[in-house]
């Protein structure tokens, strides 16, 4: 693992290393196989944040190593909750979120945001704490919606990529800016197609 690490290439005028670009590639197979709510979705998110886990705590960034800490933990209860809610005929059964749980996770974002920004502020851990915590809040909200079948984590992807991109900017790192850019296109894509298996199934629900 230290061999990835400790070699890489360069991109954009920056060196990036085998297992961050590793890390991030198979961030984007994770979207890939989510639009497709297949299984393996979960353990190519587990190799990804390890990967990443480890580039982070070598950059001596402990706040986002934890990061990936708590997406790991997220990632193995979704690995769970799809297994028993798949259909053997479509796959993991979708579904699009009540009004309650729009207005929790709508609520949740603005809170968990503003709590987490006063401490990156007080603590001096981020030079743009508001948009760095709304990261975040919204990856760790996203992962949860998905293990539970919500089509609304689309969204949360897409309100983190489009905080993300002109951060990564501001910050020079290119290379992840890409990455969030290439996010938001297949969020989109996403988006369709879980709206529409939500529709299915609804149908199918209510044909019963």
């Amino acid at each position: 693992m230290r061999v990835l690490v400790d070699h890489g290439f360069t991109v954009f005028g920056q060196q990036v290393s085998y297992a961050e670009f590793t890390g991030q590639v198979f961030a984007l197979v994770v979207v890939y196989l989510a639009q497709r709510r297949s299984l393996w979705t979960w353990p190519v998110q587990l190799l990804s944040v390890t990967l990443l886990f480890v580039v982070y705590v070598s950059a001596h960034l402990g706040g986002t190593a934890s990061r990936q800490v708590v997406i790991a933990l997220i990632t193995l209860y979704g690995w769970w909750a799809w297994t028993r809610r798949r259909d053997p005929v479509f796959g993991v059964v979708v579904r699009r979120g009540t009004v309650r749980e729009r207005v929790a996770v709508g609520a949740a974002f603005v809170v968990g945001t503003s709590a987490f920004a006063l401490v990156l502020d007080a603590l001096d851990a981020s030079w743009a704490p508001w948009p760095d915590a709304a990261i975040f809040v919204g990856t760790v909200l996203a992962f949860a919606l998905q293990g539970l079948g919500l089509v609304e984590f689309w969204l949360v992807w897409l309100v983190v990529d489009a905080i993300g991109v002109p951060l990564q900017l501001q910050s020079g790192l290119y290379f992840s800016a890409l990455v969030y850019t290439v996010f938001a296109a297949l969020v989109v894509r996403g988006w369709v197609d879980w709206n529409r298996e939500a529709k299915r199934a609804a149908l199918a629900a209510a044909a019963r």
